[in-house]
């Protein structure tokens, strides 16, 4: 029986320690999850993976120039109210 594409993606702890270059090859095509406990604890990935994910995509001024809110006419103004008395 061929094993599902879930199983194939998934390891124990053990299986990855035992199969670990098997992990890294598969993990060039396809991220593999590692469980502890039969609960999901890491996923390993391709380098190539890893790099496309976590590369800044441009800088927080464009990040904000394209912001869905560029352009409303919100009330930015900063209250010049005193601070509250905090003793008790």
């Amino acid at each position: 029986m061929q094993p599902s594409v879930h199983e194939d993606m998934s390891w124990t702890v053990a299986g990855a320690k035992a199969k670990l270059s098997e992990v890294m090859e598969r993990a060039q095509s396809a991220p593999q999850t590692i469980t502890r406990n039969g609960k999901p604890s890491v996923v390993v990935v391709s380098a190539e993976e890893w790099q496309r994910k976590t590369a800044r995509k441009g800088s927080l001024a464009e990040f904000l120039l394209e912001s869905p809110l560029h352009g409303a006419d919100l009330d930015l103004e900063r209250q010049r109210d005193e601070p509250r008395d905090l003793s008790l």
